[in-house]
């Protein structure tokens, strides 16, 4: 299969889809690789280093997608992008389609087959392309908002874990998934008090297990969120529902409550945010302010840290990268029920059933596409 890896164009993201060491193993089953020029370079690797793992390196983003039956990429295709994409031609990468018409649109229009990192599901549950991603953005969460908590910046001015004498500061996690699980671990080292909500009691109950002791879990629910954000100072949306809308847990009418200069991190934004008031920001203009609290809503955390996460991504995704090259996308997701969930649009049909529900657009299921191509 030729295998395409165009550089990102979106604001300030820096990673790159695919790492030399991936492209070396794609080679090695027979695969032929294209990486647009300097497309590593963000992530801290060279032409050179593509080149000599076997890459092609083909000088524009064009060129890429032109030759390519599979991209490869880490975020979802921005408009200058729409025009380039073929009929029929493979794009893995991460889409979140729920939280943009727009795009869902333009690939249906394209007719291509948009199989997407973050709905290729486990048995169990588990998002294992959206696991890295979501270890580098739960603890990126913390970072920055200990950061958009010091005065100069419009918080509150208060160190996350305090000092002797001083009490710490009070951090909310809404979600004890992967996200939210990351952002307590890194908060609590910190030495700050949190807590964490979530609806699993079960999940509460494996929380209290492993966390240190100034992590406390609740149970999520209205009352519950409306009483903790009076006197929270650092607030971490880590909601998901896979493939879905986020819920808005916080509401615009919450803010009122909250203490001036308390920094709300809303990690879920890519999924349209479980706080009403965010709206998607970028690295290059990452907070706004509405009543006093300071909004931090980048939609491509990790991107800030390029290294760890095309490294942490690369990881994740290339098993699955090699199933579709070496079979085919047809033939792979037919054999391999995760892969098949990834599917989110086939050649002008939607047929995840989150994605349809979110734009209210016609669903066709998978296994009717598989059908119908079969014959």
């Amino acid at each position: 299969m030729v295998i395409g890896v165009p550089k990102e164009i979106k604001n300030n993201e820096n990673r790159v889809a695919l790492t030399p060491a991936g492209a070396s193993e794609l080679r090695k089953f027979g695969h032929t690789v294209y990486v647009q020029t300097e497309a590593g370079v963000g992530s801290g690797f060279s032409d050179e280093e593509y080149k000599s793992a076997g890459a092609n390196i083909l000088p524009t983003i064009q060129a890429v997608y032109e030759i390519a039956e599979m991209i490869m990429k880490v975020k979802e295709p921005i408009e200058l992008e729409y025009n380039l994409i073929k009929e029929n031609q493979l794009l893995f990468t991460y889409f979140h389609f729920a939280s943009s018409e727009p795009l869902t649109h333009a690939m249906v229009a394209r007719k291509s087959v948009c199989l997407a990192y973050e709905t290729v599901q486990l048995p169990n549950g588990a998002l294992p392309l959206l696991v890295p991603m979501s270890e580098v953005a739960g603890r990126m969460s913390i970072q920055e908002g200990a950061k958009y908590l010091e005065k100069p910046l419009k918080g509150r001015g208060i160190l996350l874990g305090g000092v002797p004498g001083v009490p710490p500061a009070k951090v909310l996690v809404l979600g004890g998934g992967i996200v939210g699980t990351q952002a307590a671990k890194m908060a609590a080292g910190l030495g700050a008090h949190v807590t964490i909500l979530d609806v699993s009691l079960n999940r509460l109950r494996y929380l209290s297990d492993i966390m240190p002791a100034n992590v406390y879990t609740q149970i999520s629910n209205e009352y519950n969120i409306r009483e903790l954000v009076k006197t929270s100072d650092l607030i971490i949306g880590a909601v998901l529902i896979p493939g879905a809308k986020a819920p808005n847990l916080i509401t615009r009418d919450m803010l009122k409550t909250m203490r001036p200069g308390t920094v709300l991190v809303d990690v879920a934004v890519d999924q349209g945010g479980c706080i009403e008031t965010c709206k998607p920001t970028t690295h290059e203009d990452p907070t706004f302010i509405i009543d006093e609290v300071v909004h931090y809503c980048v939609a491509n955390m990790p991107g800030a840290v390029p290294y760890t996460s095309t490294l942490a991504l690369t990881n994740a995704t290339l098993p699955y990268a090699i199933q579709l090259a070496n079979k085919g996308w047809r033939k792979a997701v037919q054999e391999n029920q995760d892969l098949r969930l990834g599917l989110n649009v086939v050649n002008g049909e939607i047929c995840y059933k989150g994605v349809s529900e979110a734009w209210n657009l016609p669903y066709t299921p998978v296994e009717q596409i598989l059908e119908a191509a079969a014959v």
